[in-house]
């Protein structure tokens, strides 16, 4: 399996009363596919997997695989602050049908580069899952080197990284590991397009929940080296990307999507979206569903 193009880190809809919303993530799961998304988070931090049980996870993922095999790969967030959790985390999941595990870096315990090293061949070696790398320091407090990476790209079980961090040297960096058996794709909505035009494989994406067309469109111009058009669309998508972040991730996304009809909030200790950004959560609702179409007729 080989990752690429764009990727979307769901969101997880909720109900008024705060139960999973299954409509909802039937609906957002078909729209992804309508759209040409080419694989699927199930539970990462986006998806507020850290608020949700183990009854709730596995339903997700089910509906998950259930709609997108054979279609798209489904990944499942299965990163804990432990290396035993997190290799049982993805024994469930493979037995559930996932594709691949979303591991992230071990959140809160801050290991050195070599605990690093140890728990990501760990969790490849006895998870029963192709693991993709995940580094974002600053939800976890520690920040894989490219170097290590490189170390982990060898390990047969270790299928790509996604890198969270925006900047060009990063990015560049990580690149000298890419082949053809290890992705690297960004995990930064705003940096994306510079990342794939320089080389990366593709994008895990927030903002794909609400624009899935724009940021396949965006994704295939920048990997196919169109700088100017992918210049272009990244500046149509720049008030967006700015909105996503104007708040804690998803909250803002969940406001839009709400406007959409696809959830109604957040679970504690998240709280919804301001009030002082709900015009702009309004504006840019409408502003957007233009995109989409603009983005359809143009890969039509």
């Amino acid at each position: 399996m080989r990752l690429f193009g764009s990727i979307t880190a769901l969101a997880t809809p909720f109900t008024a009363a705060g139960e999973l919303d299954i409509p909802a993530w039937q609906r957002l799961l078909h729209a992804q596919l309508e759209a040409g998304t080419q694989a699927v988070v199930v539970a990462g931090s986006t998806g507020e997997a850290a608020a949700l049980v183990d009854e709730e996870y596995d339903q997700l993922l089910r509906i998950a695989v259930e709609t997108c095999r054979g279609r798209v790969p489904v990944l499942a967030g299965t990163g804990q602050s432990n290396t035993a959790k997190t290799i049982r985390f993805n024994r469930r999941v493979a037995a559930l049908g996932a594709d691949a595990a979303l591991v992230v870096t071990p959140p809160y315990v801050r290991p050195t580069q070599n605990g690093l090293l140890a728990h990501f061949r760990a969790v490849a070696d006895e998870g029963g899952l192709p693991v993709v790398l995940y580094n974002v320091p600053g939800r976890t407090g520690c920040d894989m080197l490219p170097e290590t990476t490189g170390a982990l790209a060898a390990h047969p079980g270790i299928i790509g990284v996604k890198e969270a961090r925006p900047e060009a040297e990063r990015m560049q960096a990580l690149l000298a590991f890419r082949s053809e058996e290890f992705s690297v794709l960004s995990g930064d909505d705003p940096t994306a397009a510079r990342a794939m035009l320089a080389g990366a494989d593709g994008l895990v994406s927030v903002a794909s929940n609400v624009v899935p067309q724009a940021m396949r469109r965006l994704c295939d111009l920048a990997r196919g080296g169109d700088a100017a058009a992918a210049a272009a669309l990244n500046a149509a998508l720049a008030e967006l990307f700015r909105f996503l972040s104007i708040e804690p991730n998803p909250i803002p996304l969940k406001a839009l999507l709400a406007l959409d009809g696809i959830g109604h909030g957040l679970r504690l200790p998240l709280q919804p979206l301001s009030s002082a950004h709900s015009a702009q959560a309004e504006r840019l609702h409408a502003a957007i569903s233009e995109l989409e179409q603009r983005s359809r007729v143009a890969a039509a």
